[in-house]
């Protein structure tokens, strides 16, 4: 039995394989399923080849050698592992800390990593959905208000296209230093809040009334980053009140209006 083993035994395509036996000195060719390869080293211990474009995507294959005497070895199995796609995620955005993400795609029952720009790896195990795979993407905080990074996934197989799926990461807006046009008025009133921060993808503005009543789900007009026009509901209650703003990244500290 001259093939005794493959180093690996399993990879994709372009992976370098070495056939380890005996007696292999008069290789002149390999067979891998179908197709015949050329080999790229030969010993009479060792014969190394590289997996060929035309392999399947995934599953096993025989490999043998032709020898020059017009024999073929015995054969032994090499199994294709599929490069893993990323096409999409369950979230389009995380905030500064961080979050679970659902990755989808194929390719992933091999276990591996899903990797957020350049964020350490979150691995993950062999043996769940070969289709979508849930993680805790790590925490980052962009430079400005938000920053855009992609999503891949790595298995044994190799690493997932780059740029087909990104995610957001956002920073929280505040309120700290903004001011309110009119800050007092009657129940109703529109008040511009400006001097604000990252009000980027805003998700909910709420008023929280004297008497501790949440109105939610506000109408606004974005300006820009840094301002919106909203208005006091019409029924809120006279007393200090505060309005806060809710982004991807988080929500707001108050910013005080006072119902007269």
């Amino acid at each position: 039995m001259p093939i005794t083993s493959l180093t690996p035994s399993q990879g994709t395509v372009g992976t370098s394989v070495n056939i380890n036996g005996t007696a292999l000195g008069t290789t002149v060719s390999v067979n891998f399923g179908g197709a015949v390869v050329s080999p790229t080293a030969v010993s009479n211990t060792v014969v190394t080849f590289v997996v060929p474009s035309t392999a399947p995507c995934s599953g096993q294959v025989s490999v043998s050698t032709n020898l020059s005497n017009g024999t073929r070895t015995n054969a032994v199995p090499f199994f294709v592992i599929v490069r893993p796609t990323t096409t999409g995620l369950d979230e389009t955005c995380l905030p500064a800390a961080g979050g679970s993400i659902t990755v989808f795609g194929t390719g992933f029952a091999a276990g591996g990593t899903v990797n957020v720009g350049a964020l350490t790896p979150v691995a993950f195990a062999a043996g769940g959905s070969n289709t979508s795979v849930t993680v805790t993407a790590p925490a980052h905080t962009p430079a400005g208000c938000f920053d855009t990074q992609q999503v891949t996934v790595t298995t044994p197989g190799g690493t997932g296209t780059a740029g087909t799926t990104l995610i957001d990461y956002y920073n929280a807006p505040t309120l700290t230093a903004a001011t309110l046009t009119p800050a007092t008025g009657a129940a109703g009133t529109e008040t511009t809040i400006s001097g604000a921060t990252c009000l980027i993808g805003i998700t909910d503005v709420t008023f929280t009334d004297s008497a501790a009543t949440a109105f939610t789900g506000l109408a606004f007009t974005p300006i820009d980053a840094t301002s919106i026009v909203t208005a006091v509901p019409a029924a809120a209650a006279a007393g200090a009140g505060a309005f806060t703003i809710t982004t991807c990244g988080g929500t707001s500290g108050p910013g005080a209006f006072t119902v007269t």
